[in-house]
């Protein structure tokens, strides 16, 4: 059995990095998925491919996955640069701007 370690992505909806630090361990497909011919639903007998285990770090989930005996990939999280101005969000609202604020 093997499995994927990685650091989900924020999604488009979020901005901060609140709740990004989360580490999920799934597990990678044993069997390829079928087409049912009658209603068109994929399926699948593998029922670990629907279990991911969240962990607090990167460590925590290589424990557990040696204490398991689970053959463990890890991905390494993809940095973002963060994007910060120098006046900030007050910025917009400043009274002495030189130049005109519009859209």
């Amino acid at each position: 059995m093997s499995a994927r370690i990685y650091q989900p992505a924020r999604n488009a909806m979020q901005s901060g990095q609140a709740k990004s630090g989360d580490w999920i361990l799934e597990f990678l497909p044993a069997e390829a998925k079928s087409l049912d011919p009658l209603m068109g639903w994929t399926s699948s007998g593998d029922m670990n491919s629907q279990v991911k285990l969240k962990f607090n770090s990167k460590e925590a989930a290589l424990e557990y996955a040696g204490s398991c005996g689970i053959e463990a990939l890890v991905c390494p999280p993809q940095e973002r640069k963060h994007n910060i101005r120098n006046g900030g969000y007050g910025d917009n609202f400043a009274t002495n701007r030189r130049t005109v604020w519009t859209h």
